[in-house]
């Protein structure tokens, strides 16, 4: 199987591309990003649209990860980025691939092991799950751990737990 992740944004959608072997592991194949340059926000909508279906005709993936909008600070922000994440999943929508999507702290968790891991744990991570032999930038280290989440998503794996609190077992008092 063969999954694209994708890290939208408004500016910059980075994408990984991961197969998932027999054994259940991970092979990196390709990552990157597509970058939007200044202007209206229809032709940068049409330039992350043609951006994913030009990665989708080259790599053919069977599978596509997308993180999901964050409540954003700012408004205008978030609606940015869900405009993004549209063009994404329109264009795969058009390629009849199906589309799973998780939260940043579910992407993290699944590669890190804790969801409130730093953008740099994340590169990190990814470089050492995949045997890379330098860090992806950014966007494309959150695609391509997008993608690795997906994968653990569907071998039924799961990020380490954290270790249970202990529960006070509570004797009664003799009356």
């Amino acid at each position: 199987m063969r999954i694209l992740g994708i890290d939208p944004g408004s500016r910059i959608t980075g994408f990984g591309i991961v197969n998932v072997l027999r054994n259940g592991k991970v092979q990196y194949v390709a990552s990157g990003c597509v970058r939007v340059g200044k202007g209206l926000l229809d032709a940068r909508l049409k330039t992350i649209y043609d951006g994913v279906v030009e990665i989708i005709r080259a790599y053919q993936p069977t599978a596509i990860a997308i993180e999901k909008v964050f409540l954003a600070h700012n408004a205008d922000s978030a609606l940015k980025l869900g405009q993004a994440r549209g063009a994404a999943i329109t264009a795969s929508a058009n390629h009849e691939i199906s589309v799973a999507e998780y939260t940043a702290r579910q992407i993290k968790r699944a590669v890190v092991g804790k969801g409130a891991a730093d953008k740099r744990q994340v590169q990190h991570m990814v470089k050492a799950l995949l045997d890379l032999s330098g860090a992806p930038q950014a966007d494309a280290a959150d695609a391509l751990a997008c993608a690795i989440c997906h994968a653990h998503h569907l071998n039924g794996l799961s990020a380490p737990q954290a270790p249970r609190r202990r529960q006070r077992r509570w004797k009664s008092l003799p009356a």
